[in-house]
């Protein structure tokens, strides 16, 4: 099971662009651990999307079974934002809000997290939309633990069961003949 973090946790190849290893990596993951924070991130070309807000979108695109995380400061300008009239990407384009502040460096964080969100969709039938708000390290860790420990009890108990394919198939024979 491969899980998808930011850098990938997959080789790399020096003969594919960064963007391209880092679509790639989600495209191959398992599952996909995001987090969203109040720094949009590098990895632009020009003014297009950060290759952390591609991955999303990719892992959304492809259905991954997916983690998602975001920071309290994005959750928290998002309403203020919406409350000021500016709930929509194009609104928020168009506020007087300067990018490189120290608390949020683009607004398109919020993009990232109505992404995860599933805001494009109709409420009733959302799917794969929980993000879990955290304040620091300690409760995204916490979350982070909570969601994937029993996925570490799942692989490992097949692992112990099922590995040796000639013994599950006997224990299998065994239970047909009972």
């Amino acid at each position: 099971m491969q899980l998808y973090a930011s850098p990938p946790l997959k080789p790399t190849f020096s003969n594919v662009s960064a963007f391209d290893n880092c679509i790639a990596a989600v495209k191959a993951c398992d599952l996909f651990l995001g987090i969203i924070t109040p720094k949009y991130g590098s990895g632009r070309d020009g003014d297009g999307i950060s290759i952390t807000h591609q991955e999303l979108l990719t892992a959304i695109e492809e259905n991954k079974p997916r983690w998602l995380l975001a920071h309290d400061h994005v959750v928290f300008a998002r309403k203020l934002l919406a409350r000021m009239g500016y709930d929509t990407a194009e609104k928020r384009a168009q506020s007087p809000f300067k990018p490189g502040g120290s608390v949020m460096d683009d607004l398109r964080v919020i993009d990232m997290y109505e992404a995860a969100t599933r805001e494009d969709i109709q409420l009733k039938d959302r799917t794969g939309n929980w993000v879990q708000k955290f304040v620091n390290g300690e409760d995204a860790l916490r979350y982070a633990t909570a969601q994937f420990y029993r996925f570490q009890e799942v692989r490992r108990f097949l692992d112990e069961h099922l590995a040796d394919v000639d013994r599950v198939r006997a224990r299998v024979q065994e239970d047909l003949q009972r």
